[in-house]
Parts: C-alpha cells; sequence; structure tokens
C-alpha cells in the first residue's frame, strides 16, 4: 500500500522540477499547493473574464452613442432584455451589427 501511494503521488507531480517530482514528501507537498492554488484560480477566473466583458462592453457603448456602461446596462434591464455580460460582449466584438441593433432599440 505505501509503494501504491508513493506512486500515485510521484504520478500526479511528473513534469515538476527538482525534487518535487522525485521524493515522495516533497512531491506531496507541491501537489497540495497546487491543488489550492487551482482551486483559487478556478474563482479568479471568473472575475476576470466579467471584468474583460465589460471593459469590452464599455467600449463598444460609448462608440455606439451611449453615455456609459452603467447606463446601458440599466436601460437594458428596465426595457427586459435577458442578456448577460457575456453574450453582449461577444456580440459587440464579432457581431457589431446585433449589438448596434440592440443598442438602437434600448434607447
Amino acid at each position: 500500500m505505501a509503494n501504491k501511494k508513493r506512486k500515485n503521488v510521484l504520478e500526479r507531480a511528473k513534469g515538476y522540477r527538482g525534487l518535487r517530482s522525485k521524493k515522495k514528501n516533497y512531491a506531496h507537498e507541491a501537489i497540495m499547493r497546487a491543488g489550492r492554488y487551482a482551486f483559487a484560480h478556478r474563482k479568479d477566473k471568473k472575475t476576470a473574464f466579467r471584468q474583460l466583458w465589460i471593459v469590452r462592453l464599455n467600449a463598444a457603448v460609448r462608440t455606439s452613442g451611449h453615455k456609459s456602461y452603467s447606463t446601458f446596462i440599466a436601460k437594458l434591464k428596465k426595457n427586459g432584455f435577458a442578456l448577460d455580460r457575456k453574450v453582449l460582449a461577444e456580440f459587440a466584438t464579432m457581431h457589431p451589427e446585433i449589438f448596434e441593433r440592440i443598442s438602437k432599440q434600448v434607447v
């Protein structure tokens, strides 16, 4: 069993540098730390993408004649549009004609 545990730990640490891929104790510590960072950064990734969508939307909204991003989103909600920031940012970057139609309806 001990050999099986050691083998599994070293298998998961494959590709790590130095003793982190050779010695069980160092490898186990590296795996635990990597797991903590992976969990935290999965949460951070969601925040980073939301910020990116907001920046893209703000640029598109200002070029389409609206005052700001926040007023645009408020008008969207008031008019009953059920589009989220991800979809709106996709329209703004990849399909500007669709975004332009949406922004004209929001006024």
